[in-house]
């Protein structure tokens, strides 16, 4: 199982001279059985996120224990029943619904749904990289606005995106030249919106909802729509933004998942169905038992 997690399946085969969809069926076989070992009576903090799977609008979503960052789950689809059957998979596997107190997601509404219909005790905070998400593809879009009236903000497009100190020397000068011009770009001032609310995560707890307060009133009230719409966004999803105050969870163990996944299958070309990649999730983050024959 070691050497399926570090090579291509079809290399194996062509090493051992057997058919690649032979040791699929093996993998798939002891991948399954090592799972109905397992024990989730101890699971209470749950992310989940979706990876895609194939081209076009397929994925697979994944469940992981945040607390000891290993994939509980990996199913087919993004909606709503994907939580239903890690619902029913974690009874499968003696873990208790009502156990999960804590569970992080995006903004997606199916996910919301899920969670909120199946773990009636878990408080949802929703991933800090998922909103920054919402708020600098408003800021994007207000550059891509202006940029019709004001040329300069051409190919500018991630000076305004990354944190300032992640920018080149050179990219610090034009950020700095275009936020301090006379021009009073309507960008700079998304700009200066969005350095405001991703501090807001570093504020103590205490004053976080009036700071956000405060901000949804300068984005509401900024006359920039993107930025608007962008502020009622964050409205509809208030109370799992400031959860984060309370639970400091975050999706950033599944973003790292996802990496090895999408580098798995990058090597391998792909796999030929969802299964195959289902069982290679659990191999490189499942933190699996086999009982290997000797």
């Amino acid at each position: 199982m070691v050497m399926a997690k570090s090579m291509p399946v079809n290399t194996i085969a062509a090493i051992v001279g057997e058919h690649d969809t032979r040791i699929w069926r093996i993998i798939n076989h002891y991948v399954e059985q090592s799972r109905k070992q397992e024990d989730y009576s101890q699971v209470t903090t749950v992310g989940v996120d979706e990876t895609a799977s194939k081209r076009g609008h397929n994925y697979v979503s994944l469940f992981v224990d945040l607390a000891t960052s290993k994939v509980l789950f990996a199913t087919e689809g993004k909606d709503a029943t994907t939580v239903k059957r890690f619902h029913d998979d974690l009874v499968v596997h003696h873990g208790e619904p009502s156990n999960i107190t804590e569970f992080c997601s995006d903004m997606s509404p199916a996910f919301i749904k899920g969670v909120t219909d199946n773990f009636t005790n878990a408080h949802l905070t929703f991933d800090k990289f998922h909103i920054m998400q919402v708020i600098n593809k408003a800021v994007d879009e207000v550059r891509r606005q202006e940029q019709q009236e004001h040329p300069e903000l051409i190919k500018t497009r991630y000076i305004w995106l990354k944190n300032p100190q992640n920018l080149k020397a050179s990219q610090r000068n034009k950020l700095e030249h275009l936020s301090l011009s006379k021009l009073n770009l309507k960008t700079a001032r998304a700009y200066r919106m969005r350095l405001a609310f991703q501090d807001f995560f570093n504020q103590p707890a205490e004053g976080a909802e009036l700071l956000l307060k405060k901000w949804y009133y300068w984005a509401t009230h900024s006359r920039l729509q993107p930025m608007k719409e962008a502020a009622y966004t964050i409205k509809r999803h208030w109370s799992g933004i400031l959860r984060w105050f309370t639970s400091r969870i975050n999706n950033g163990i599944l973003e790292g998942i996802n990496s090895l996944v999408q580098a798995a299958k990058a090597r391998a070309r792909g796999y030929r169905t969802s299964k195959n990649l289902i069982s290679m999730i659990y191999l490189i983050s499942g933190k699996l038992n086999f009982s290997l024959p000797a």
